[in-house]
């Protein structure tokens, strides 16, 4: 190889590696630019877990600094928190939000997890009713509804019906905090949370007939249309079980008036027959004799 082209390819690779080495200490020397600080708020925390159900006090609630912007529905001011009931369980450090909280004035407990609107009613139950301890606060049932129908026959015995469905459990005995879960709790007295309206026929039917929970999925919200059935059904599988509406339509239906009989034929007496008339009689005397000749009506003389 040339001796000159290896003394230029020397030189070219010197300088480089000295262009190199200022390059990477001019970027060494150069002053690192400052972040600017994140914004700062002061926002009301919990100091610790809060359970479903807590009244909430000063000790409950801590206020300090949060990075950035304020969340959504969270407050600076301790006092409008003070008093108030918690409706869903709230972590430490965690913000204090609105909608997490009852209303002013509402308390805490159970009372202040109702919704505007709605109504708790307790309804007795035991290992069967309770579906083995299952129904807990949180799951979703449907009520059942055992007894005889007023008015009807005894022919169809025992009728059962769905009287509610996607029913929710607010609490089970004196337990209404929500597991997720869904351990058994063996309890006697169950809060559903139902309308005023329903809270009427629960109150009702929990009174006059037998009560069965039925459990379903709480992600299951569709209103099934059950025609119901009756012990006499239960016996004669052949025979389709008709619709509720059918079977309250035959029991309001009155009862068929029968056909009078016809009265019997009137027999008329025959007109008594017209009394005949006596004949005519005429004496006829000519000379010495005599004689008599008669004559009936309608008929001349000859």
């Amino acid at each position: 190889m040339n001796k000159r082209f290896v003394g230029v390819l020397t030189f070219a690779f010197l300088v480089a590696a000295g262009a190199s080495l200022v390059l990477y200490r001019v970027l060494i020397n150069r002053p690192q630019s400052t972040k600017a600080a994140p914004v700062m708020a002061q926002v009301a925390l919990a100091s610790r877990d809060l359970e479903v159900g807590t009244l909430l006090k000063e000790d409950d609630i801590k206020i300090t600094e949060w990075p950035g912007a304020i969340p959504a529905g969270a407050t600076t001011r301790s006092q409008d928190l003070v008093g108030r009931g918690v409706i869903t369980a709230i972590f430490a450090k965690e913000p204090i939000i609105e909608s997490r909280l009852a209303a002013k004035g509402a308390g805490g407990g159970l009372a202040a997890m109702i919704p505007p609107g709605m109504r708790a009613v307790a309804v007795r139950v035991n290992e069967v009713v309770g579906v083995a301890g299952f129904v807990v606060p949180g799951m979703h049932v449907d009520i059942l509804i055992s007894g005889n129908s007023p008015g009807s026959s005894n022919a169809m015995g025992t009728q059962t019906q769905t009287l509610l469905q996607n029913i929710e459990v607010l609490s089970a005995g004196q337990d209404f905090k929500k597991d997720n879960e869904g351990k058994p709790i063996m309890v006697q007295v169950v809060n559903l949370l139902v309308t005023p309206v329903q809270a009427e026929q629960l109150s009702l039917a929990s009174s006059q007939t037998s009560i069965q929970l039925v459990l379903r999925n709480p992600m299951d919200h569709e209103v099934a249309k059950t025609p119901g059935t009756a012990l006499h059904y239960l016996f004669n599988m052949s025979k389709p079980v008709p619709s509720q509406q059918q079977n309250t339509d035959l029991q309001s239906q009155p009862p068929r008036p029968r056909a009078p009989r016809p009265a019997p034929p009137v027999q008329v007496a025959a007109p008594p027959a017209p009394p005949k008339e006596a004949p005519f009689t005429m004496e006829i005397i000519n000379g010495n004799s005599k004689k008599e000749q008669k004559f009936t009506s309608g008929q001349e003389a000859k």
